[in-house]
Formats: structure tokens, sequence, C-alpha cells
């Protein structure tokens, strides 16, 4: 029985044949941007990790207004003396309530505030940054889906050229070296092919753990890349809108009030004694009553307040380094959506003048006019001139969702 050798090229279209024809079965498409980041709300780690903590900043908040718990005492006075036969054996019970005064409490519960609009805040900067990159992961995935189906159309063109190479050569009017060429180019092109294949697995395996999808997708069916911002860039543009400086003024506040806590931290508590104290040479009993005050005399928390004002004051300088950062990158952005849609522009125009070329090419080449390594390097450019729009299209999605997270905005998505 003679075996069939298989040439690295056949080998190379065979596994793209069996990816093509893979039944729609197997596929799980992505749905749109929208339907995923709202999926990814209720499914995402990173979103789930940022609503547990506002819940428990906010169960701070109202654990931060107990008040103290009060506590029971019980003392046993005169064991074992007796007098004239008679136990002299006291016996006394009380409970014991502090109470805070000078304003603890209340400093307290506005600390718990400040730490929860904090998380709030935290919270809100994680959601819009999430979908700034869940915008970049999709449409990456769609960019590395673009390439594939690129790489496959060189294959074809490279298909279609090691054919007509090969009719010339069996016609007399090349040499075979130039069948080889072609061949050869044709299995870089399947090469490609495979490689592109294997890029969009990656990325869509990588969009697919950010959502928290059950299931790793397997192409995408709603385009972003040609999407257009839901909002223009602001006119009025205010740092302030910046989540980062947000959630850093608010951390800020959440320090300063830190502050109170430690200044009122010296301040005495009162404790008040109420009890009943029973004599056990006689049945009467006597009601106790008796108040405690701490004294500030060898912790005055002087660090303590110092070390809390420090903090604070570093929280300070770091929400001004946010707020001169958050200044800088809405400057870059608005260029770089400028130069993105420029940049796409110039490269659409150098697509479709790369596919003229190599159409004048291909006929110039059929009728002996054009040499085939020409023929060769022009249809190379017309999958590198594709390769650049499609770079171009990532990079304007880019830089709209990096201007949409300094407006405090949802990419390509309802406002926040």
């Amino acid at each position: 029985m003679r075996l069939l050798r298989r040439t690295p090229l056949s080998t190379c279209m065979l596994s793209t044949l069996i990816v093509a024809t893979l039944p729609d079965a197997y596929a799980v498409d992505a749905p749109s941007f929208r339907t995923l980041f709202q999926q990814a709300q209720v499914n995402g780690p990173q979103l789930l990790e940022q609503a547990a903590n506002v819940r428990a900043a906010r169960a701070d908040v109202r654990q931060a207004g107990a008040w103290l718990n009060p506590t029971l005492n019980a003392v046993s006075e005169n064991i074992g003396v007796t007098q004239a036969g008679v136990s002299q054996r006291e016996n006394t019970y009380s409970v014991i309530q502090t109470f805070e005064i000078g304003g603890k409490r209340r400093v307290r519960i506005e600390a718990g505030q400040r730490r929860s609009e904090a998380a709030s805040a935290l919270e809100r900067q994680t959601r819009i940054g999430f979908a700034s990159d869940l915008a970049i992961a999709y449409a990456t995935a769609e960019a590395m889906q673009h390439r594939q189906e690129v790489a496959q159309a060189e294959l074809t063109r490279a298909r279609d050229d090691l054919r007509a190479a090969d009719a010339l050569v069996k016609a007399g009017r090349e040499a075979n070296l130039r069948s080889a060429q072609a061949r050869a180019s044709a299995a870089a092109a399947a090469a490609a092919v495979e490689s592109a294949l294997a890029n969009t697995t990656a990325a869509l395996e990588r969009l697919s753990a950010l959502a928290g999808a059950l299931e790793p997708y397997t192409r995408i069916v709603h385009p972003l890349l040609d999407a257009a911002p839901t909002q223009p860039p602001a006119v009025q543009w205010n740092a302030a809108d910046t989540p980062a400086l947000a959630t850093a003024a608010t951390e800020r506040d959440a320090l300063n009030a830190q502050v109170r806590i430690e200044e009122k931290r010296t301040l005495p508590d009162i404790g008040v004694t109420l009890g009943m104290r029973t004599f056990g040479y006689t049945d009467q009993k006597a009601a106790t009553i008796g108040v405690s005050l701490s004294i500030p005399l060898f912790d005055r928390n002087k660090d303590g307040v110092d070390a809390a004002r420090e903090r604070a004051t570093s929280a300070a300088m770091r929400m001004e380094t946010v707020r001169l950062n958050a200044i800088a990158a809405y400057r870059s952005a608005v260029a770089q959506v400028t130069a993105s849609e420029r940049r796409l522009q110039a490269a659409e125009l150098g697509e479709t003048a790369a596919l003229d070329a190599y159409r004048l090419g291909r006929i110039g080449y059929e009728a002996g006019k054009t040499a085939l390594l020409e023929l060769l390097t022009i249809r190379r450019q017309v999958s590198e001139a594709m390769e650049r729009t499609i770079e171009a299209r990532l990079d304007r999605v880019r830089a709209i969702a990096t201007i949409s997270m300094a407006e405090g905005r949802i990419a390509f998505g309802e406002a926040p």
C-alpha cells in the first residue's frame, strides 16, 4: 500500500479547513458589548468584589452608631468573716454602663460615612475602568478575528498566484524557480493563518475571563471597531469628573475624619454603676450607685493624632498628584481621539490603493508584463495595508475608552 506524504502546506491547509468547517453548535457567540457589560456586572469578579466592599462599608457605618455594651459585675466581700457566729459576707451585683462624651460616637459615625463614600467612589471608578478594559478586550478580540480573515484572504490570493505560476511554468513562459517561489509564499500564508487563529483564540479567552463567562467565546458577531462614541468629548471638562480624582478626594476626607477620632480618643469616658448589695447577716438589701471616669494621665494619644494628620496630608498630596495626572491624561486622550480618526482615514485610503495595485499587478502578471516577485511584493502590501486599517480601528477604540474614563462615563455605553 502506498502511503500519501503530506507537505507542510497541505497540513496547514487541512487544519485550517477543519477549523473553518466546525459546526455552529460548537460556537459560542459573544453578545454585543453593552449586553456583555451588563452581564459582567452580575458575573464579573472585579465588579462583584467592589460591590461587596461597598456593602461592607455601609455595614461599618451602621455598626459605628452602636452604643457600648453594659458590663455585669459581681463582688463578694468579707468571705469567711464571722461575728458572734454570724457570717459578715456581703454580695454586690451591679451593672456598669459606659457613656462616651465629647462627640466620640458622632465622629465615629462620620468617619464610617466617609469610608463608605470612599468605597462607593472606588466602586464607581472600578466599574468605569472595567468598562474601558472590557471595550478594549472586546475590540482586540474582534481585531484578531479580522486579522484571521485577512490572513485567510492572503492565503486565497497566494493559492491563486501559485496556480497562475504553475500554469505559466507549464506553458514555458516562466522558469521552475517561479513556481517554487509561489509555493513558498503560499506555505508562509498558510502558517500565518494558523498564527492568526491562535491569536484570535487567545483574545477571546481573555475576553471570556474578564467578563466572567461560564463558557469561552469563539467569535465576535456584533462589531465594535466601527462603533462611534455615544457622546462627543466634553466641551467643559472638569478634573473633578475623573473617577480617580473623586476616589482620591473621598479617601482624603475619610482620613481627615480619622484625625478627629484620634483627637477625641483622650477624652474621658464616664461609667455609671447601678447595683444591689445583700448582707449575709441580715435580710436587708441596699442599692449602690457609682460613677467612674477615665483619666488621660499617661496616654494622651499625641503620636496617634500626629500619625493620623500625616496620613491625611499624604492623602491630600496623593489627590493633587491624581489631579495633575488626570489633566494630562485627558489632554492626551483628546489628542489621541483626533489622531486616531485621521490615522484611520489614511489607513482606509491606503488599503483601497493597495487592493487596486494588486488587481492591476495580477492582470499584468498574467499578461506577462509583471514579474512574479513584484506581484508577491504587491500582494504582501495588501495584507500590510489591511493590518494597518485594523490596527487604526483598534487604536481608535482605545482612545475612546481612555477619554470616556477621563470624563467619568462608560465607554460605548450609558452614563454610569
